[in-house]
């Protein structure tokens, strides 16, 4: 697949690993920074969605999403795991829960830009899956830059795989191809965020570690099993 992600906004908690632990299959090891695991809500749009060298389509190739998600380790590598991707797009959900065994879920989403600004308000329609509800605005701060091997920054985000696990137990591994991210640092003023509640976790009351992302072109695998 191809795909471009843009206005995305990473808003980063540090947990204690056993808050999170409980939630994420045990073949997956937690990937850890400084001893804590790090829980992030991603509302962000997408264009440009199709299979590799054909091309975009305007109308269905384009929704927005809106991401929760950890990180964690197979086989020493490291990558993403998400409990949620609510997305705009009833087709791309269907799809993408059939190819990539990923949980996503139909919501009514709108994703608005303001200046230099995002308002995003998103809520969950999907059928049987718990009320899902966000609204936040959100934008840059400062100027463009590239995270620093070793930062904090570029182990949340500079992250090549994705893992998956179907209704066997067995672990699946997506590859990512993209340059590297140009972030910003970012503000955000949250209304209401259930996100990370309809996954059963809560999050901390502090305020979190904020990113945001202009646009980044992306290539993505289909998953392929893996062993832990």
């Amino acid at each position: 697949m191809a795909m471009s992600w843009h206005d995305l906004l990473f808003a980063h908690w540090p947990l204690a690993p056993d808050a999170v632990r409980e939630f994420v299959p045990p073949c997956l090891e937690l990937d850890l920074f400084d001893g804590n695991a790090w829980v992030a809500v991603v509302p962000f749009r997408m264009t440009g969605v199709r299979a590799r060298f054909t091309p975009a389509v305007p109308g269905p190739g384009a929704f927005s999403e809106l991401n929760l998600r950890t990180y964690v380790r197979v086989g020493g590598k490291s990558g993403v795991y998400f409990w949620s991707l609510d997305a705009a797009s009833r087709v791309a959900v269907r799809a993408a829960r059939a190819a990539f065994h990923l949980p996503y879920y139909d919501a009514a989403m709108e994703c608005v830009q303001e200046g230099d600004d995002i308002a995003y308000t998103s809520r969950r329609t999907h059928r049987g899956a718990p009320c899902a509800e966000l609204v936040v605005r959100y934008g840059p701060t400062g100027a463009p830059f590239h995270a620093k091997a070793g930062t904090l920054e570029h182990w949340l985000t500079e992250r090549y795989c994705l893992y998956a696990v179907d209704a066997a137990g067995v672990a699946h591994r997506g590859d990512i191809h993209h340059a590297p991210w140009v972030l910003q640092p970012g503000w955000a003023e949250f209304g209401t965020n259930t996100i990370a509640a309809a996954a059963g976790l809560r999050l901390p009351s502090s305020y979190p570690h904020l990113l945001f992302a202009r646009r980044l072109d992306v290539v993505a695998w289909l998953p392929v099993p893996v062993e832990s």
